[in-house]
């Protein structure tokens, strides 16, 4: 009876101690469900709702203006330049600092957090500052007739700078975590440097990848800062989709101005959806593994490298008798 009750005791305590009373959880639900919604939900809500304040017809004539369509183009541009640059960068910087010892490690992490750590608007300045008319390279560039400043190139590398942290920092976790027993026992077999990456390295990471591509992709299109520096504001020509909402607003055209953020935010909401998926997928796909039945149930467990090892030595076992 006496251990009964004291068992009972334990029990008690460990509730009290890794539980809190309910009022506590539905205060501190209640309190997040407030901040959510009024800080997120409804200034959304108020978006499409002034967006829409003088009827669809005049939404879609503001979306129609050629302005509008130059603002969409070049933002859409921008993304798809900036994207794969900051894929093919992020991807080699994750595969160098998560898979490889070298000198100089310590000051690449450095410098891809550095964007983290730099206001977009002094990024803007320090392209100003090097392509400008009066930069380091302005007359030499002047006199070849090439624009960086005030045109594509400039927004483009503008956005690039504060975008090319992100798929990197995602990836750089999931790979140290990983680790690199695979990559070895791929390279043991035979494997080139670019087979082992595309079969063994990509298809870990893919889950990971997209979700920094979308990130990637979500912070490019909604760059406002280091744009509005090196852009010059040229109406049609250099304006991304904020820049032309600024400039809207600042003319009084409310309509037209919530009517192409509400492009902003639609674009916002797809991302949300798109990373959802990607997260559902990869929980789906860790859930599937899980769920296989081990090749041999009778044998002890291994160390995390016990796997690689017993395939490597199966293999190299193979191929010693077919020899």
């Amino acid at each position: 009876m006496s251990t009964s009750t004291s068992h009972q005791t334990t029990q008690a305590q460990q509730r009290a101690g890794t539980t809190e009373p309910a009022w506590v959880r539905y205060t501190l639900i209640g309190v997040a469900l407030v901040f959510i919604i009024l800080f997120l939900v409804l200034p959304l809500a108020a978006v499409f709702t002034e967006a829409l304040r003088k009827g669809l017809g005049a939404y879609l004539e503001a979306l129609k203006e050629p302005d509008a369509w130059s603002a969409i183009r070049l933002t859409l541009l921008t993304a798809a330049i900036a994207v794969p640059m900051n894929l093919v960068f992020g991807v080699a910087a994750a595969w160098a600092i998560a898979k490889f010892e070298f000198t100089g490690k310590a000051f690449l992490i450095t410098l891809v957090d550095l964007p983290f750590s730099v206001s977009p608007v002094v990024a803007g300045l320090i392209y100003v500052l090097m392509f400008g008319a009066q930069g380091w390279f302005g007359p030499w560039l002047q006199a070849h007739d090439i624009k960086i400043v005030f045109a594509v190139p400039g927004i483009v590398l503008a956005t690039v700078f504060v975008t090319f942290p992100f798929i990197a920092r995602e990836l750089i976790p999931l790979m140290q975590a990983q680790g690199s027993d695979e990559e070895q026992a791929a390279i043991v077999l035979g494997a080139t440097g670019w087979q082992t990456f595309w079969h063994v390295t990509l298809p870990n990471i893919k889950w990971g990848l997209i979700y920094g591509v979308i990130l990637c992709n979500a912070r490019a299109m909604g760059e406002f800062g280091a744009v509005s520096v090196v852009s010059g504001h040229i109406r049609g020509q250099t304006n991304t989709m904020p820049l032309h909402v600024e400039i809207l607003y600042n003319e009084y055209q409310s309509v037209a101005a919530f009517a192409v953020a509400s492009l902003l935010a639609l674009l916002a909401l797809l991302t949300l959806a798109i990373k959802s998926v990607v997260e559902w997928r990869h929980h789906q796909s860790r859930q599937a593994v899980a769920e296989l039945p081990p090749e041999n149930p009778n044998a002890q467990p291994a160390s995390p490298g016990g796997a690689t090892t017993s395939f490597v030595s199966s293999s190299l076992a193979r191929s010693a008798s077919s020899l």
